[in-house]
């Protein structure tokens, strides 16, 4: 009832926070479009920065191959002229000419021995191209920093004579991209054509000569820009804007990654504050329909409730007293004249049972002492003429009374279903060579022990009448498996009498069909063949693995 009047006060609030889910949806899907549209602009700045820079390092490589002491590999005044080049221009850290065999000719510094650079890539695709070229992160041999190498053949007609080699400092290019400043949880990364970043911001240290991860690998050699969603390699989401190596004049990939929380920090503050504005007018509404409801509804039904509780914990006395014109009162002294009732028909039911137990323990008296009388007469008649039949004949009378004795008693114990079945055909079948059990040893408890004892004294006793219990030549087969708490049993009868399906029940197949306990979840088939009856049951042992709800189907 609580409930339902705070659904009230929700109710009047709904059309509110529809209104602000709306505004929240809306403001989300604008603010994505502005950072997406941030990002590629942002990608396009640094990518347009860093194609100036390389350009205008690949016009510095021009007017050097066109000095005179470079071109005549004039290596006294080529050492000279590179030197002063490279003194004047702080973006790189040295210029060199290199021989076709991959030695330095002349450089703005001294070289070590047995220095080569014709492993390198850039001047194997120099050679290959005949072009200006720009290779991947490299730990230069010269300065042993990292540099990104430029490369431009020095030309004679149609032939390459030399290379002429130099490097961004990559310290360099990392300051020029810091200046540059980002937002915070912003990025701006530079990575060359192998994906190894080469300038980053922030976090330069980290991030600075790795190798970006496989699965934005493809996005270095895209075909066209884009704006994604990332998760970036320091954990950040972002909404990422690229420029890809394949586009025309850009030697190196570069992205812009806008921080998506950041982005949407004054979003969410918005939609913080709004939310709290409701959430305090909904306490409001909902404390006063709590008070009203407690006063004038909630206080009589939660009195009804505590007279329902104790009265199911056994407080058969408890009522509720209340009287009065009001609805729920009128409620509650019809619930007392229904208590009354049910205490009355209480004790006339323990009265009943009292004399119920009574006639069971009169009928089992009286059914020992008629198995009494019936031994006592068949001793007294044929113990002397015949003791072997009177003995097998005595055995399978006090078998038959064990049975009947468990049944009107109602008590037992746990035991093996090997002995639980043994125990129930006893009485009917003089010789065990005509019963075949077959199956694993499992312990019944005493709720599932003594109903099948019935079931199958039942099925003995109908054997015995009609069945192949009935004929000397008769075997019954008893086989069972027992499977994830389980037991499935089936009985075969062979060499009787011919057997038909029965025209109507009797009391025994109805004591068959309902001897189990509902917690078992007993289900039973009966196949009444021509040379003997198949029955067959299934249910639960009480293990905690056989706790469920399917059913399994039997006869399969």
């Amino acid at each position: 009832m609580r409930l339902k009047l705070v659904a009230v006060a929700v109710a009047a609030l709904a059309p509110v926070v529809a209104m602000l889910a709306y505004n929240e949806v809306a403001l989300r899907h604008q603010r994505n479009e502005e950072v997406r549209a941030s990002a590629a602009q942002a990608a396009r700045q640094a990518s347009s920065e860093v194609e100036r820079i390389v350009e205008g390092l690949h016009a510095l490589l021009v007017s050097v191959s066109a000095m005179p002491s470079v071109r005549h590999l004039d290596v006294q005044a080529c050492n000279e002229a590179l030197k002063s080049v490279a003194e004047s221009i702080p973006n790189i850290r040295t210029i060199f000419v290199v021989g076709l065999d991959g030695r330095p000719v002349c450089g703005s510094m001294a070289f070590p021995d047995g220095v080569v650079f014709s492993d390198r890539d850039y001047f194997k695709q120099t050679l290959e191209t005949k072009d200006f070229s720009v290779g991947t992160y490299t730990q230069s041999r010269l300065s042993d920093r990292p540099v990104l190498p430029l490369a431009m053949p020095l030309l004679e007609g149609e032939s390459i004579k030399a290379l002429i080699v130099s490097g961004i400092r990559l310290d360099w290019l990392q300051n020029r991209i810091t200046e540059r400043g980002v937002a915070p949880g912003n990025a701006v990364t530079i990575a060359d054509g192998k994906g190894t970043i080469v300038a980053r911001v922030p976090l330069p240290e980290q991030f600075v000569g790795t190798v970006i991860p496989d699965e934005y690998q493809h996005l270095i050699h895209a075909e066209q820009p884009d704006v994604i969603e990332v998760t970036s390699q320091d954990g950040t989401v972002r909404i990422l804007g690229y420029r890809p190596i394949a586009l025309p004049s850009s030697p190196l990939y570069v992205s812009a990654g806008f921080s998506k929380p950041e982005a949407f920090a004054p979003i969410k503050r918005a939609t913080l504050m709004n939310t709290l504005a409701i959430i305090g007018g909904a306490l409001f509404a909902f404390l006063a329909a709590i008070f009203i409801g407690n006063r004038f509804i909630l206080a009589p039904i939660s009195r009804i409730a505590e007279v329902m509780e104790k009265w199911r914990n056994g407080q058969t006395t408890a009522r509720t007293g209340m009287t009065g014109p009001d609805e729920l009162d009128v409620v509650g002294a019809t619930f007392d004249r229904l208590l009354d009732e049910l205490d009355e028909r209480r004790r006339q039911n323990e009265r009943a049972e009292e004399e119920r137990t009574l006639l069971v323990r009169e009928m089992a008296h009286r059914v020992k002492n008629g198995f009494a009388l019936v031994q006592a007469i068949a001793r007294q008649t044929f113990s002397r003429a015949n003791p072997e039949s009177y003995h097998a004949f005595a055995e399978r009378l006090a078998a038959l009374a064990g049975t009947y004795d468990l049944i009107l008693s109602g008590e037992g114990s746990a035991a093996p279903i090997r002995e639980t079945i043994s125990a129930a055909l006893r009485a009917h079948i003089a010789s065990q060579e005509r019963i075949h059990l077959d199956g694993p040893d499992v312990v019944l408890p005493a709720d599932i022990a003594l109903p099948l004892s019935l079931v199958l004294h039942e099925l003995a006793t109908n054997a015995t009448k009609y069945g192949s219990l009935g004929s000397e030549q008769g075997t019954v087969a008893i086989a069972w498996k027992h499977d994830d708490g389980r037991v499935r049993l089936v009985w075969t009868e062979a060499g009787g009498p011919p057997v038909s399906t029965p025209t109507k029940k009797g009391f025994g197949s109805i004591l068959i069909e309902r001897a189990f306990s509902s917690k078992a979840q007993a289900q039973s088939r009966s196949d009444y063949r021509p040379e003997g009856l198949v029955f067959e049951v299934v249910f639960l042992t009480g293990e905690p693995a056989a706790k469920t709800e399917v059913e399994v189907p039997i006869g399969t």
